[in-house]
C-alpha cells in the first residue's frame, strides 16, 4: 500500500489544544504521523497502542491526518471482457458501475477521470483504465473502499447482473 499520512491544520491544532478529546490510542497515533512513515509502519505501531484497526481511516473521516504521497498497491483485474471486448451490455455495466464510482466517491475531482471514461469505447478499454479509477478512489477515500467496489463490481459482472451500487 505505501501511503504517506501527513497532519492537516486541524490536526496540529488538535495537538496542541486536545479539543476534540480523541481516545490515547488515536491521540498517540496522530503524534506519529508525520509525513515520513507510511501506513505500513503506522499499522505496525497499532498493537502496542491498543488502538482500532481503521484508526488512519478515522482519523481521515475526522480531517485531522491526509493522504499526501505513496500510492496503492495495484488491483488485478480478472479479465472481465475477455471474448466479450465488443459486448455492448457488458460495456454499458461497467460504464455505468464506473460513472458511479466517480460521482460518488471523486465528486468534482473526478472530472477528468469521467472525460476518460467517455473515451472509452469497449469493455476492454474500460477494464484497462479501471486500475486508474481505483487508484484514484483510494486516494480520496480510502483503499479499502475501492478493493471493495471493485471485487464488488467484478462478481456483479461475472455474474452477468446488474451493476447497482449499494
Amino acid at each position: 500500500m505505501a501511503l504517506l499520512y501527513a497532519k492537516t491544520a486541524a490536526g496540529r491544532q488538535e495537538i496542541e489544544d486536545r479539543g476534540r478529546r480523541l481516545p490515547a490510542g488515536l491521540r498517540s497515533i496522530l503524534l506519529m504521523v508525520d509525513g515520513q512513515r507510511d501506513d505500513t509502519a503506522l499499522r505496525a505501531l497499532f498493537e502496542g497502542l491498543r488502538v482500532p484497526a481503521d484508526a488512519l481511516q478515522q482519523l481521515t473521516a475526522e480531517g485531522l491526518i491526509e493522504v499526501v504521497g505513496g500510492s496503492v498497491e495495484p488491483v488485478a483485474t480478472r479479465g472481465l471482457s475477455s471474448g466479450r471486448e465488443q459486448d455492448p451490455a457488458l460495456y454499458q455495466q461497467l460504464y455505468d458501475a464506473m460513472s458511479e464510482a466517480v460521482r460518488r466517491h471523486l465528486g468534482l475531482k473526478g472530472y477528468f477521470m469521467q472525460l476518460k471514461i467517455e473515451r472509452c469505447k469497449d469493455a476492454l478499454s474500460l477494464e484497462q483504465l479501471c486500475p486508474e479509477l481505483l487508484e484514484a478512489v483510494g486516494r480520496a477515500r480510502s483503499p479499502a473502499l475501492a478493493r471493495r467496489w471493485w471485487q464488488e463490481t467484478q462478481t456483479r459482472l461475472a455474474a452477468g447482473g446488474e451493476v447497482v451500487q449499494a
